[in-house]
């Protein structure tokens, strides 16, 4: 039903910056909170940001200070702006978002988009 894809992925260098936009294809008023989630080869996925409906965000301590997390309800759509990336920041990016009234599942992933963070 409610599809998530994500886009604005690349190869950037240490201290560069990079935006993450996560569109989705139904209401963005279907969920209570949206994220993005990474993927290191070789680790679990892990939260990088979060926010609400109504605004609250939340931080990694490893990405706090460096990225902001955005929500245009106008657009359905969701960004991730990153800056001073680091090589640590190198993985796949998902968007995530909880549905407010749960369907099949309790929430919904997009297919990733991959950051690479050269040094």
């Amino acid at each position: 039903q409610v599809q998530l894809v994500e886009s604005g992925g690349g190869l950037v260098q240490a201290g560069g910056s990079l935006r993450l936009s996560c569109a989705v294809s139904g209401s963005i008023f279907s969920f209570h909170a949206m994220g993005w989630y990474r993927q290191a080869p070789g680790k679990q996925r892990e939260l990088v940001a979060a926010i609400t409906s109504g605004g609250i965000t939340k931080y990694a301590d490893s990405v706090e200070g460096r990225f902001t997390i955005s929500r245009d309800n106008a657009k359905n759509a969701v960004y991730l702006q990153m800056n001073t990336l680091k090589p640590e920041d190198t993985g796949v990016y998902y968007c995530n978002g909880k549905f407010v009234v749960p369907d099949r599942y309790p929430e919904v992933w997009g297919q990733g988009t991959l950051v690479t963070v050269s040094s």
